[in-house]
């Protein structure tokens, strides 16, 4: 199955304390680029996030957006800074003696000191994080591969109907190729005739540039590889996976024989074809641009 490069994921998971939620937005891109945002507090995870994000993921630009709430069952504690406190008791001793007053210092009074109690939340280390994060990061990827595997359905369809349109231009030229020599062949001869009088055709001559002409317009080797091409993207079409980019060889070396096809054969009705052709390969290339 192919997979476009465009879709979204969304996944989150509820550690102690702590919600993350992860979304995933993807477009297209030539190479696999990953860029994550995230709280500078999980900066560590960023290489372990990008690494996931690049097993399961060929080709495309991918946005990845980490974020982390907390809750009311995150554990926290009060720190007493008794050193500090005992700081804070001793000059306030020095100051009652000093002005002479009594019992300014009690300890609701030393509580509200700055530094002297602190709250503080648990400390998790970078495993603890991850095993929450890494939850939440699957099941964005998971839906993620599900969004770009549904559109990739909807890009095989039309491709198989555009190259079902290409065979069948391409029967048609095959059809009509053996009889462009001919064509040739009758109206030399009636040139000839009107331009020489009482008919005088020299036959060889007439032969020798029917032949030149053949070899110079015989497309037979340009319709084999074409055929070859297309059989190629229909098997790569069906086994799918990752063949965006062979699909942009493929079209391309099909381009190359089409455009030598139209040169080369000097017909009306080929060279139709051979527009037809061109529109449609220009609508599969823009399509390939959107596969993994």
């Amino acid at each position: 199955m192919i997979r476009s490069m465009t879709g979204f994921g969304k996944g989150t998971s509820i550690g102690p304390g702590y919600i993350f939620s992860i979304e995933i937005k993807s477009v297209n891109h030539r190479f696999c680029e990953v860029v994550v945002r995230l709280p500078r507090q999980l900066s560590a995870l960023e290489s372990r996030i990008k690494a996931e994000v690049q097993k399961r993921v060929n080709r495309g630009r991918l946005d990845v957006y980490l974020n982390y709430e907390p809750t009311e069952e995150r554990e926290k504690r009060i720190k007493f800074d008794k050193k500090l406190a005992v700081a804070y008791y001793q000059t306030f001793q020095e100051i009652e003696k000093e002005l002479g007053l009594n019992n300014v210092c009690d300890v609701q009074f030393l509580a509200r000191m700055p530094e002297v109690l602190t709250i503080e939340e648990q400390e998790w280390d970078e495993e603890e994080y991850w095993h929450y994060c890494a939850e939440a990061l699957e099941q964005a990827l998971s839906s993620l591969q599900l969004m770009k595997e549904n559109e990739g359905r909807r890009l095989a369809e039309d491709l198989n109907y555009r190259i079902g349109l290409i065979e069948k231009l391409v029967q048609e030229i095959e059809l009509n190729a053996d009889t462009v020599v001919n064509e040739y062949r009758n109206k030399l001869e009636d040139r000839i005739k009107e331009l020489l009088p009482n008919n005088e055709i020299d036959f060889a001559r007439l032969a020798t540039e029917v032949v030149l002409f053949a070899e110079r317009s015989n497309i037979t080797e340009e319709l084999v590889r074409l055929s070859s091409h297309l059989r190629q993207f229909k098997q790569d079409l069906s086994k799918g996976g990752a063949v965006g980019r062979k699909f942009d060889f493929i079209i391309q070396e099909m381009n190359r024989e089409v455009n030598t096809i139209g040169s080369k054969a000097n017909n009306y009705f080929i060279a139709s074809r051979v527009v037809e052709l061109k529109s449609e390969l220009e609508k599969i290339r823009e399509q390939v641009q959107n596969i993994e």
